[in-house]
């Protein structure tokens, strides 16, 4: 069965390569299919994954690298990452997980890449490291995706956090059953689970191997947004329920079968768990008091919006369920009950849910969640998804075979190519290279180029006509292809400093001018216009030049200075013609 399940996986491995416009390493079309599968309960998106693999020499054995805090994916912008976060904003045992893949194609599981992933761990783990030595020992990559770990770690430290590590070794083999892990490799990852546990006092660690069976199984599992909700009383008025539900019961709703959050229905709230501000704070109280009122006299309580919703005695069951408000107070009823002994009075108190069944009427939806978020503070910027914009952009996208993400993971998790799946941010990001010349502002801000209203406006706006937005998410998607070529021959951790500029290049020699609105852009929108090869070719050796040039300069890595806003000059200069000057005679 295991071999017929190996059989199955290559057959997936070969799809994914086919909907690619250029294939890529098969190594690498691996360690990128593994790590969507080590992390498949977080939901990420297929750009999320990308991010954290970065494979390559000198990667210390780990081919990808996620942080995570209280459950939100750290990226190199966020908040906890820079100088001058307060620790204080955090909750008290906030949860730092740090997951760790190995992926190798081969068909067998070896003590050797245990032994260099445990050598090069102790270094990269170590708070007492120098990252210039750790540099000179491993990519910039590795140290960086690590480095986020180690700061998150130091920052929090105040908070007492609960820290996990888990560290996932997959290749196409047999993970169980016969002729399957040998007991020396079965050994070594006792070996480094225990050195992985002693990272910092009270840090659990796991180590799980996956195979070929685990990958196809995994890869062949959509996430099941229909549930039963248990309820003590209930109102129904056409479509719409009210039901005083028990938190043991809500409990139940959160946590899937391995009694973990369900997180993915919670894909289209309006922002993430905000952790230990003054509103979680005071329903961690009113939890915590046996003998203060009931607990949804004090909340707000729970928005529903499903599909279908039908009641069997005293339990709903609900289909395309999505929590659309009260993120919040679901995250903290999820974090203080899962830490409460069973016979805590707070698991008979009980909490509002609103259920509105709207159907697939996706507008509907939007106008559901902005109505019940204004109820609270909420900024602007959390409510992108719903604006007309970004629904004339996803219209648009559809109508031309391509699937604009503003719902995290929806198209994806609806089976449609992540070749064609572009999200916001991504969006964003080819819109502020391409349309506004900041590459380095694409770069620098992956999260939080939306956070700003005014930057907000300047990319998303009614005033650019909407096939702008079709044309740079197609031209970012080639760039980003030709760059994962062989013809390009660029590393990964290039790639990534590289991606915004070579955008922006190729798009101004396609034009013939520097571009500073994204209206310039209408005319290559309307024509059309596609880069060649030989165009990216001609783009990357002016970027390459310009990397260089800078590096000899100042003596900054190519990492800052992907960053910065002077590269973006010169290689903007390099592309006008040269001025000309009259000589007397």
């Amino acid at each position: 069965m295991a071999d017929n399940e190996l059989v199955l996986l290559d057959q997936i491995l070969v799809q994914r390569q086919a909907e690619r416009p250029v294939p890529i390493r098969a190594d690498e079309a691996f360690e990128i299919f593994a790590a969507e599968q080590a992390l498949t309960t977080r939901q990420l998106s297929s750009e999320e994954v990308a991010s954290g693999v970065i494979g390559g020499s000198n990667d210390g054995a780990v081919d990808a690298i996620y942080v995570f805090v209280d459950g939100a994916l750290l990226s190199e912008d966020s908040d906890i990452l820079q100088d001058g976060f307060t620790a204080t904003k955090m909750q008290r045992g906030v949860k730092l997980e740090l997951w760790l893949v190995q992926a190798k194609r081969e068909v067998s599981f070896t003590e050797t890449a245990i032994d260099k992933a445990s050598s090069a761990l102790a270094r990269l783990l170590n708070l007492s490291e120098d990252e210039k030595d750790l540099l000179r020992l491993y990519s910039p990559e590795t140290v960086s995706r690590t480095g986020f770990f180690r700061k998150a770690l130091r920052v929090l430290a105040t908070r007492h956090p609960k820290v996990e590590i888990h560290f996932v070794y997959a290749t196409r083999g047999r993970a169980t059953g016969s002729n399957s892990i040998n007991t020396k490799v079965e050994i070594k990852a006792r070996d480094l689970e225990s050195q992985l546990s002693g990272v910092i006092s009270g840090a659990k660690a796991h180590v799980e191997f996956l195979g070929a069976a685990e990958l196809w199984r995994r890869a062949n599992t959509v996430p099941s947004y229909t549930t039963e909700l248990t309820y003590q009383e209930n109102a129904t008025s056409g479509n719409s329920h009210v039901a005083l539900v028990k938190l043991r019961d809500y409990m139940t709703f959160l946590m899937d079968e391995h009694g973990r959050l369900r997180r993915h229905i919670f894909d289209w709230n309006v922002r993430d768990y905000q952790g230990d501000v003054e509103v979680n704070r005071e329903i961690r109280a009113s939890l915590e008091d046996p003998k203060g009122p009931e607990f949804w006299w004090l909340n707000n309580g729970v928005t529903i919006v499903c599909s279908k919703a039908t009641a069997v005695g005293k339990t709903y069951s609900l289909d395309d369920v999505q929590v659309v408000n009260g993120l919040q107070s679901s995250h903290t009823i999820f974090n203080f009950l899962g830490a409460a002994p069973a016979d805590h009075p707070a698991f008979d108190r009980s909490v509002l849910v609103r259920i509105l069944v709207t159907g697939d009427d996706l507008a509907t939806r939007d106008l559901v969640i902005r109505a019940t978020n204004r109820q609270t503070s909420v900024p602007a910027a959390s409510l992108r998804a719903t604006d007309d914009i970004q629904r004339d952009i996803e219209a648009f996208f559809l109508s031309h075979d391509w699937y604009y993400d503003r719902r995290k993971n929806f198209y994806r998790n609806s089976g449609r190519s992540a070749e064609r799946i572009v999200s916001i941010s991504l969006l964003a990001q080819a819109v502020m290279a391409m349309g506004l010349g900041r590459p380095d502002n694409s770069r620098a801000r992956p999260s939080s180029l939306l956070k700003r209203d005014e930057e907000y406006r300047r990319i998303f706006s009614k005033a650019i006509p909407v096939k702008v937005y079709l044309w740079a998410a197609r031209t970012q998607k080639q760039v980003d292809t030709y760059l994962a070529s062989e013809a390009a021959s660029i590393s990964v951790a290039t790639r990534n400093n590289y991606r915004f500029h070579l955008a922006m290049v190729a798009a101004a020699k396609l034009a013939g001018r520097r571009i500073q609105s994204p209206k310039q852009l209408a005319p290559l929108a309307e024509a059309g216009a596609k880069l060649t090869d030989d165009d990216l070719a001609a783009a990357l050796a002016i970027v390459q030049g310009g990397f260089a040039e800078h590096q000899n300069q100042t003596g900054n890595s190519p990492d800052k200075i992907a960053k910065g806003p002077d590269l973006v000059e010169s290689l903007l200069k390099s592309l006008e013609p040269p001025t000309r000057t009259n000589v007397s005679t």
